[in-house]
């Protein structure tokens, strides 16, 4: 005779881990949006500099201070392209009849750490690598004995752009920081303060701090991007959820998002960027898998 064996359901969710967004280390949020959809800068140019002309000859009209040069500038427009959104609903029975673990709020919750932030934060590295001002032309495949020397490439080239020095931040993947964990020339000051850590910084590499991104967040062959967070803006002009109960046409909840956010590289700042690709050869993606996983 089969027996029935008794099941119980517990009011728990399995949900799936996901990472925090580490835009605000990266960017800026320093121009406003409110009341226009375009914010338009201005870059102005200088004037070269001249010899004082403190005796001159017989007859001189012009301006003992040089030629009067006039002053260009360029315009540069940041119009907001991804405005998004999202819609589902909850139904009443549905909702109690799992112990309240279908609910509108925790499903809200959801959604904006596993499908909204995710996004955000794939278009922001795609608009930083893409805009990045200083690129290697050479890429020769990272590995645990040339990585300090390709970081130090990265810094070396944001001093010569003059660059600040204070502020930098280096962007790895997961697999490129175990190369520098196992590199016998980098030394880590890993007394990172509790407020940065959980803004997401893991370590101080030469006065840069070091934070790790996930890979499927990175564009394809993503190595190291070092950055200062002036030269990118990211503005979230709106940012706004909705939870109806019992609108018209439902006995339940209906959830309603919508995010209107861009990024934008300055033209005039894209050399604080520096974005070098992985580079890898086939051998050295086969060794990674076995070795540094």
């Amino acid at each position: 005779m089969a027996v029935d064996l008794t099941q119980v359901f517990l009011p728990y969710t399995d949900e799936i881990f996901k990472a925090e967004s580490k835009k605000a280390l990266l960017t800026n949020d320093n121009f406003v949006w409110t009341g226009a959809h375009t914010v338009c800068l201005y870059s102005v140019n200088t004037s070269q500099m001249n010899d004082y002309k403190r005796n001159p000859e017989k007859g001189f009209t012009g301006s003992r201070y040089g030629e009067i040069a006039g002053l260009e500038t360029t315009l540069q427009e940041l119009t907001l392209t991804k405005d998004r959104s999202f819609t589902f609903a909850i139904d009443k029975l549905d909702e109690d009849e799992t112990m309240q673990q279908l609910e509108a709020a925790s499903a809200l919750a959801r959604q904006q750490r596993e499908v909204v932030i995710p996004e955000i934060d794939t278009y922001i590295y795609e608009v930083m690598t893409q805009n990045a001002g200083i690129k290697p032309k050479v890429n020769v495949p990272l590995m645990p004995d040339n990585i300090y020397e390709e970081i130090t490439k990265a810094s070396a080239a944001l001093d010569e752009a003059e660059v600040p020095e204070v502020g930098r931040v280096l962007i790895v993947t997961p697999d490129v920081y175990f190369m520098m964990k196992n590199s016998p020339e980098i030394m880590m000051d890993v007394a990172v303060s509790e407020e940065k850590r959980r803004l997401g910084v893991i370590s101080v590499l030469d006065g840069c701090e070091v934070v790790k991104v996930p890979t499927n967040r990175l564009p394809e062959d993503f190595g190291f991007m070092m950055v200062h967070p002036s030269a990118t803006v990211a503005p979230m002009k709106l940012e706004e959820y909705k939870i109806h109960r019992d609108p018209p046409g439902i006995s339940g909840s209906l959830v309603e998002g919508r995010i209107c956010y861009d990024a934008f590289v300055l033209e005039k700042k894209k050399n604080g960027i520096y974005y070098r690709l992985l580079a890898r050869t086939e051998s050295a993606v086969s060794e990674s898998k076995t070795t540094y996983y």
